[in-house]
């Protein structure tokens, strides 16, 4: 690996760690996975048009673990959601008007 991709490589990792505490499969599974992607590209040289590609692709990927993936945990007929510090919190605007065509209308979906 070269020293750009063993940052992402380690930042991946953080990420999987961060996203499935708790999870002991859930964690191995994905650092396999990990593992796997690593060993398939690297062959890939720094001066390779795919080379950044891959890079980029495993830090969009980081980023996806870190703020968008939340496991839940089933306690009786509920589940408890594990919220981190670095989960995305949206507002609730977007599911205000979720289904609805907010176009050049002015938030008119059809004109009358």
């Amino acid at each position: 690996m070269s020293t750009t991709a063993l940052p992402a490589y380690r930042t991946l990792l953080r990420a999987a760690r961060l996203a499935f505490q708790g999870d002991g499969t859930t964690l191995a599974a994905a650092r396999s996975s990990i593992r796997q992607g690593f060993l398939a590209n690297a062959s890939l040289e720094p001066t390779s048009p795919e080379y950044p590609t891959a890079i980029k692709h495993a830090e969009e990927v980081a980023t996806i673990l870190r703020q968008n993936v939340v496991q839940g945990k089933r306690e009786g007929e509920t589940y408890k959601l594990r919220i981190h510090e670095e989960t995305e919190r949206g507002d609730n605007e977007s599911i205000k008007f979720a289904g609805t065509n907010l176009g050049a209308s002015g938030g008119k979906c059809c004109s009358s």
